[in-house]
């Protein structure tokens, strides 16, 4: 049986380790990227460099007219599916370069499933858009604006689309190897991409959600009575951040095993004061 290296950060024990997962090694954070992605919205908003209410058509001129706003993409209201056409394959994501999302964007009109603004729909490739919007109006590639705007006035800077591999850690696999993990450093990169280390993740939680470092919490969060999460899955890795109105925090990370499971570890962390088993 696969072991499943897992790590527990919260505001109420040491951090627990366990089948040689590590604080201090970059790990997939999928989803959370989203976090991300969306307080870079309001930051960049907030510095009046684009409005969080724009069309996409005002950063992409080539687009066709939807109604479809930046504020949509982020609450996932934009009536976007939930992944680009075409994605399949062991590695979905691939093919999803910037090229292919600008050939899309082009077509948005025929790839939107409802009108913007009816249903929230969680999407993927609404913040694939996002984040290409983002780069349009700052001018600048993705890390670069997000590092400006997010993670030098957080002071965290262990987060990268392509961290060294030698500090990378990947899924267990058969007979001692490692997994291969997704290619999410294209298009999709805004939506789920990014590499963090643990505890980068846990100061990103603290300082956006329970301090508010940067003011009110993006909508990417999710807000569920008195919690606000967010989680992150890809093939071979899961995570659960959620910070409680009260100031208590829990971040699980593990590589393998079930994303649902990593999930349920967090809420009942939380539910327990941060003393159930990991």
């Amino acid at each position: 049986m696969l072991r499943t290296p897992t790590c527990v950060l919260s505001d109420g024990s040491p951090a627990r380790l366990s089948d040689g997962h590590a604080v201090d090694r970059f790990v997939e954070i999928g989803s959370f990227t989203k976090v991300l992605t969306g307080t870079a919205l309001m930051r960049m908003a907030a510095a009046g460099l684009l409005d969080a209410d724009d069309p996409v058509e005002r950063w992409f001129p080539a687009a066709p007219r939807t109604g479809i706003t930046l504020r949509h993409l982020a609450e996932h209201t934009s009536g976007l599916p939930r992944l680009p056409p075409g994605t399949q394959g062991r590695d979905p994501y691939a093919p999803f370069d910037d090229a292919a999302l600008h050939r899309l964007l082009g077509r948005l009109d025929e790839v939107v499933v409802r009108p913007p603004g009816q249903q929230e729909e969680y999407s993927n490739l609404g913040y694939a858009v996002l984040g290409a919007a983002l780069v349009s109006a700052a001018g600048a590639p993705y890390e670069e604006l997000l590092a400006e705007h997010v993670l030098r006035p957080l002071d965290v800077d262990e987060v990268s689309a392509r961290p060294d591999p030698g500090r990378r850690l990947l899924a267990p696999g058969l007979f001692g190897g490692e997994r291969r993990p997704w290619t999410m450093d294209g298009a999709i990169l805004p939506a789920g991409g990014l590499w963090a280390t643990p505890r980068a993740v846990a100061d990103l939680l603290v300082r956006l959600a329970v301090e508010r470092r940067l003011g009110d919490p993006a909508p990417s969060w999710v807000v569920t009575g008195r919690l606000r999460w967010h989680n992150g899955a890809t093939r071979h890795a899961s995570l659960f951040a959620g910070a409680m109105a009260d100031g208590r925090w829990v971040v699980v990370h593990r590589l393998g095993g079930r994303s649902d499971r990593t999930d349920r570890m967090g809420v009942d962390l939380l539910r327990n004061g941060g003393s159930g088993a990991s």
